[in-house]
């Protein structure tokens, strides 16, 4: 086959204008950079990363929802670049921001990093151009701070230049729900700005609903997430009371959802992890607090889900403790699974590195087994082979589905598992604790 000269290219030399530019070449980015290719329309991903530009130009891929023979084909076709240089955005006809907001220390919004990129836009602004913020953010951002910034270029949004929100729902290893086929939801700073911002989405994504504004739209994507937390968060505290009262919660859980109606399963856990469901919420309690305002609800899922580590590290401990006579200091501990959530390698916010801190400050001697996680430098670790029977105690933080847990309660000496990864081996073991 004959190399494409895009293999070859600068990482910031794309040879062509592209329709739609994307800054940030991340979990969000890179898939919808997909989705627009797929639907045969030229994207280009804008990153400050040099090694992300040029991998990405190279056809590899560092996503893995996104295989580089898919990606690398779309690079052929001249479908997919990327580049560090935001000057090519002026000849494009739209720009989507897929930048992180995280929280800071204080668990404030942090919009340093969309801030500024939204200035390097401003620059850039010409008559025609639609921005469509992505990111996660508090009610009021895109009016009240993405705005005022590129209102400084002397642009009139809604009638030379457009600007709405529209949340990213990006579900890392779903390959049934994909950017494609979850519906969009777009609110403009004006009717306009709605109309084509939707407009834009609807050639590449099945579904686009439009609302009111961008703050229902921000807020939308808040109430989302912060369902999510304070249902989990409701299962955790229940998954505690049942072990006080010697109650399989598992089971509990199990026959409350055969009921065909007024039920929702989920699932108790170690913690919340990946980018949205432990950093959300807090968006809106921040929020609130400016209309004096708490919201009391939502700060008490957030306190019970954080937790969860220590409960998890107590319940280790009471283990070694009654079934091996063993305190946690000095006791081998493997950690089966430290990525956020099954069968990816995304370790965001995963409760299994706060358990790992834990586990380590107790004395424990600390490993991991995760096939998508090869190494964690920030602890000095790298995954080992799975022998269970080398540790005092095993636990499964993350419940990948390529490991047989089988095999894995018949091996080890002691099992707590906290995903119910076991299931009925575990319950027919008297070496397994469940939370």
């Amino acid at each position: 086959m004959t190399e494409s000269p895009l293999l070859n290219a600068p990482p910031s030399a794309p040879p062509r204008t592209y329709e739609v530019a994307i800054v940030g070449a991340g979990y969000v980015g890179v898939p919808l950079a997909r989705a627009f290719a797929d639907a045969g329309r030229a994207a280009l991903l804008v990153d400050v990363v040099e090694e992300v530009v040029h991998g990405l130009n190279c056809g590899r891929s560092h996503i893995e929802d996104i295989p580089s023979d898919v990606l690398r084909r779309h690079v052929e076709a001249g479908r997919i670049a990327a580049t560090t240089d935001y000057d090519l955005l002026r000849d494009t006809d739209a720009i989507l921001i897929t930048l992180p907001t995280p929280l800071s220390k204080q668990r404030e919004p942090d919009l340093s990093i969309v801030q500024a990129a939204v200035e390097e836009i401003a620059k850039r602004l010409r008559p025609g151009h639609l921005v469509v913020l992505e990111s996660t953010t508090y009610p009021g951002t895109t009016r009240e701070v993405v705005l005022p910034i590129l209102q400084r270029s002397g642009l009139v949004v809604g009638l030379d230049f457009y600007l709405a929100y529209s949340p990213e729902r990006v579900d890392p290893g779903n390959s049934r729900w994909t950017t494609r086929n979850v519906p969009k939801i777009v609110g403009g700073i004006t009717e306009a700005c709605t109309a084509r911002a939707a407009a834009l989405y609807a050639g590449a994504i099945e579904q686009v609903h439009t609302v009111s504004s961008p703050e229902a739209a921000e807020l939308a994507k808040l109430l989302e997430n912060i369902f999510r937390s304070v249902n989990i968060a409701l299962v955790n505290e229940l998954a505690q009371l049942c072990d006080r009262m010697g109650i399989d919660v598992w089971e509990v859980i199990d026959a409350a959802a055969t009921k065909p109606f007024g039920f929702m399963r989920f699932e108790p856990g170690p913690g919340l992890g990946g980018h949205c469901i432990p950093v959300d919420p807090f968006y809106l309690t921040w929020k609130a607090r400016e209309y004096d305002f708490y919201t009391e609800f939502i700060e008490l899922a957030g306190k019970v889900n954080e937790n969860m580590p220590y409960y998890c590290r107590s319940l280790i401990s009471q283990a070694l403790n009654h079934t091996r006579q063993r305190s946690l200091k000095g006791s081998r501990v493997l950690i089966v699974g430290v990525a956020y959530k099954r069968d990816i390698g995304d370790i965001r916010e995963s409760p299994a590195l706060k358990l790992i801190q834990l586990l380590r400050r107790a004395g424990a001697e600390v490993s991991y087994h995760d096939p998508h996680v090869p190494s964690l430098p920030e602890y000095g670790l790298q995954s080992v082979e799975l022998d269970p029977d080398r540790y005092d105690c095993v636990a499964i933080v993350t419940d990948h589905s390529a490991i047989d847990y089988r095999n894995l309660v018949e091996r080890a000496q002691l099992v707590v598992d906290f995903r119910n990864a076991t299931g009925k081996a575990g319950h027919r073991s008297d070496k397994v604790w469940k939370l």
